[in-house]
């Protein structure tokens, strides 16, 4: 395909109709694909032949959003999941078994938190956590010989911290393991993780690169840099023989990594996003790199208002020159980090229960990142299962309100911040 840019690539990125094909990509809502002969249904099965012959591992309509995304990122090949907690467990699974260990930061989303600290523990896969403007002295310290990769977030979910993404880079290539970064708030249309160092990406495509809260699902994109012969991943370079002895890294190159997620994990797992789900996905997306710029410049502006709002006991927000993740967020995402804001009210959680029940416009709501201006108190919904230290190094403070503007028209989102404020701060 043409090197388009990427807003480009939003609309035209991963399907070409042919002659008298349908404009629009086609959702092809089938299970099963019919072949000529059982020897070829055999050499898909052996990973000898590309094809479609059983949507758990491929469909046409998936393909199509797999090959936009990895073009978005710049990666080699793209893996959709039923959700972007399939994402996050797949990319780590994919690579670490019991006994192994993760290097992440602490400023992560709540429930991928829970998924390190709990369930892949009782897996047998140890984390530990590190602030995401870690040291690469304190990165390195965190490394183990048994540590099998790195986690972070671009820009986390809900405190905003803004992970040092070089640095978490060195720290993991020093150590020999590939770095894997969730890119869910930015998308790659502020920030591209892979030109700062990162080997794996992770989305919740739930979130702005569908934009409208219709479709659950995860993505995990695959630079292609990493090198897996290193001695470290026998299960990329050794014979696999639930598929006839083959040698990924050696059958399938710099794709090696993304083939084995589909053909043994998702074989296996079952986390498959629908058909239907990756035909509104790629609708979501051809309006991504528009929706981006409208909800950073409504961010900026309704961040600006109450930083300098005398109700107000404290803002965080990328854009703003009094983010401590300031100077980070100019280096790694220039254009904009995303539409997300997170404060606190002078009255501390009463105020801020009080200020959300009388917003109008705004919902409260568990979701974040589409279209619709949308809040929510982290501390007693998505983070709720931490306790008061885990809060305090993922960055949530109990009086966080995360506060998801979206493209209405900024002074309308502004005229339901003052008159919940009114009816919260007396």
């Amino acid at each position: 395909m043409q090197k388009y840019k990427l807003d480009t690539l939003c609309v035209q990125g991963g399907y070409t109709p042919g002659n008298g094909e349908p404009r629009v990509v086609p959702i092809v809502q089938s299970t099963t694909y019919t072949y000529e002969s059982s020897q070829e249904m055999g050499a898909l099965f052996d990973l000898e032949k590309e094809g479609f012959f059983y949507t758990r591992l491929g469909n046409p309509t998936n393909d199509v959003a797999e090959k936009k995304l990895a073009a978005l990122e710049g990666g080699v090949g793209a893996l959709i999941t039923a959700s972007g907690q399939a994402a996050s467990l797949m990319a780590v699974l994919n690579i670490c078994h019991a006994g192994d260990h993760v290097v992440s930061s602490s400023a992560i989303y709540g429930g991928t938190f829970n998924l390190f600290y709990k369930t892949m523990k009782e897996m047998g896969i140890e984390t530990t956590f590190v602030p995401p403007v870690s040291t690469l002295e304190e990165l390195q310290a965190a490394m183990r010989p048994n540590t099998k990769c790195v986690f972070a977030e671009t820009l986390a979910n809900p405190s905003l911290a803004v992970a040092d993404l070089e640095a978490f880079a060195k720290a993991a290539h020093e150590a020999g393991v590939p770095l894997i970064v969730d890119n869910t708030f930015p998308t790659p249309i502020n920030c591209r993780p892979f030109e700062f160092g990162a080997d794996i990406v992770v989305h919740s495509t739930s979130k702005y690169l569908d934009g409208h809260a219709v479709q659950l699902g995860g993505v995990i994109v695959d630079s292609g840099n990493f090198n897996w012969d290193n001695g470290k991943y026998p299960q990329l370079t050794q014979p696999d023989e639930s598929y006839h002895g083959v040698i990924y890294t050696r059958q399938f190159g710099k794709a090696a990594y993304i083939t084995k997620c589909r053909t043994h994990l998702m074989r296996d797992l079952g986390a498959q996003a629908a058909p239907m789900n990756a035909f509104l996905l790629n609708l979501g997306m051809e309006t991504l790199a528009l929706r981006m710029e409208r909800h950073c410049t409504n961010a900026q502006k309704i961040a600006e208002a109450l930083e300098n709002d005398s109700r107000i006991a404290w803002v965080n927000y990328p854009g703003l020159k009094s983010s401590p993740y300031h100077e980070l967020a100019q280096k790694y995402m220039p254009n904009g980090s995303s539409g997300v804001i997170s404060f606190g009210i002078k009255g501390g959680r009463e105020a801020a229960t009080k200020f959300m029940d009388s917003l109008k416009m705004a919902s409260v709501v568990t979701h974040v990142a589409d279209l619709r201006t949308c809040v929510l108190h982290p501390a007693s919904t998505t983070h709720r299962q931490m306790n008061d230290e885990q809060l305090k190094e993922a960055g949530v403070p109990a009086d966080l309100i995360r506060f998801s503007v979206g493209i209405e028209n900024p002074e309308d989102i502004l005229a339901d911040v003052y008159q919940a404020l009114e009816m919260a701060v007396k």
